[in-house]
């Protein structure tokens, strides 16, 4: 090198890493695991200038959500974030429909944070905090009394969590009998077709018994809660209250605690609940009926003290609206990997604070939509907490690789945010993925070339 060297020159031997302006996405694939808590998509979108986006298809739902989209964005400048999510947005619905559009837009966001070396929430106009609160979801499963669950829920306490969610419904008591009344014979076929669903014992029967015992099970639990004619009984009532008071008993009062999973029972069940629960000072109940029934949240809402919340299956923000504008719900409860990704979470959440609603983030997935919402957490006012389900998987934190992010993410019940780019992650661990591949779904980021010219006529308009 000369003793003045030129800009050129120079440049050389500086690593830029990244020029915005030229940035193209050249490809996009996917790698499915299981046990993360649940099944997830991960997704990687690759660029001409080595720099890699990381995002992830809402738990539970198919990637093909996501690779119907790969050819509408291939050779596109991934920082054009709105424009391309309004490109693919059509493409999204509800629940886990909503799950590919998010995922990439999750992918866009990493990857323009990672060009112009700044954290997302930075882009979102800076953080209102700078540790984000989680609260700390616990399975029902094998607690079945509310002492043991108050236990568990005392353990977490003990961790650092200063907020929790456990299950309380209809699943608690379906076989304990006088609690529930439903159409003779009804509970039965519920119980059965579930058991045939989950055995393992397939490998004697066809694929179109196989077929036909996955088709029962989707029609039997995809009445909507009106539609069940499931009632709870006094008895029932009794012991669902009396399951909310041990808890109490073991974790005291002043620990919030919100309530999930109540199963399909209409509106005056839910009230009548309601009701018997709203002595013991619950943060919320949850997802009490589909939120398509606007006008019944409304009169939920209206009936019971504990406020109601809501929002985890509700794709974009304009869905949101009703329930806000006839005051359904005191908490908004948005998943990232549903509602169209982050921005689309940041406008959820400052809607509903101009309704004096709060904000919580449903999260049941991979580090990758962890950060996400963290993200969206730190740049949103009236945010309360962001839902971790993970504590019982030991791998999860090994899922990513990043230089600035501290190995363990959730520490004391809290992420701590840092300045690091994008989502903060630098590279996926793929032994560790390798390791807990979905058995059904093998492969780690093969090659999804049958998808770059997946195109029509997408106009809505003539």
């Amino acid at each position: 090198m000369s003793n003045n060297p030129s800009y050129e020159e120079t440049l050389a031997h500086v690593s830029t890493h990244s020029n915005p302006a030229a940035l193209r996405i050249t490809d996009i694939r996917f790698t499915d695991i299981v046990g993360g808590p649940f099944h997830s998509s991960l997704i990687k979108v690759f660029t001409n200038q080595g720099l890699v986006g990381f995002g992830e298809v809402r738990d539970g739902a198919d990637k093909v959500y996501a690779q119907m989209l790969k050819g509408r964005l291939l050779g596109e400048n991934p920082c054009n974030i709105d424009k391309l999510f309004r490109r693919i947005k059509q493409f999204g619905g509800h629940a886990r429909q909503g799950g590919g559009v998010s995922g990439l837009e999750i992918a866009l966001w990493d990857l323009a944070g990672k060009a112009y070396g700044v954290p997302i929430y930075q882009m979102l106009g800076g953080r209102f905090r700078e540790k984000i609160r989680m609260y700390c979801d616990t399975e029902v499963v094998g607690k079945d009394t509310g002492t043991a669950m108050g236990l568990a829920l005392k353990k977490r306490i003990e961790e650092g969590f200063s907020f929790l969610k456990m299950d309380l419904g209809i699943g608690q008591i379906i076989n304990e009998p006088g609690t529930l009344s439903a159409p003779l014979g009804f509970l039965e076929e519920m119980r059965s077709i579930s058991k045939n669903r989950y055995s393992n014992n397939h490998d004697t029967l066809t694929e179109d018994e196989i077929r036909d015992i996955r088709n029962q099970h989707y029609d039997i639990h995809n009445i909507p809660h009106p539609f069940t004619a499931i009632h709870v009984t006094e008895k029932g009532l009794d012991m669902l209250e009396q399951y909310v008071a041990d808890v109490r008993a073991v974790i005291g009062y002043e620990v919030p605690l919100a309530v999930d999973h109540f199963g399909h029972i209409g509106l005056e069940d839910c009230i009548k609940l309601g009701r018997r629960v709203d002595k013991f000072n619950l943060a919320w109940m949850e997802d009490m009926l589909p939120w398509q029934y606007t006008e019944q949240y409304a009169k939920l809402s209206r009936a019971v003290a504990t406020p109601i919340c809501t929002g985890e299956d509700i794709y974009l923000k304009e869905n949101f609206r009703p329930l806000l504008q006839a005051g359904g719900v005191s908490v908004i409860h948005p998943d990232v990997l549903t509602t169209g990704g982050i921005l689309e979470t940041k406008k959820i959440g400052d809607m509903a604070q101009e309704y004096g609603v709060a904000m919580a983030i449903h999260m049941a997935e991979s580090p990758i939509a962890c950060l996400a919402a963290a993200h969206v957490a730190a740049a949103t006012e009236n945010f309360m907490a962001l839902e971790y389900h993970s504590c019982e998987v030991p791998w999860w934190d090994d899922i990513i690789i990043s230089s600035k992010l501290p190995k363990k993410l959730v520490q004391n019940g809290f992420i701590h945010m840092t300045d690091a780019p994008g989502l903060g992650i630098d590279d996926l661990n793929d032994e560790v993925l390798a390791q807990h591949l979905h058995p059904k779904i093998p492969g780690l980021w093969e090659a999804t070339d049958n998808w770059n010219h997946y195109h029509s006529n997408d106009r809505l308009w003539s």
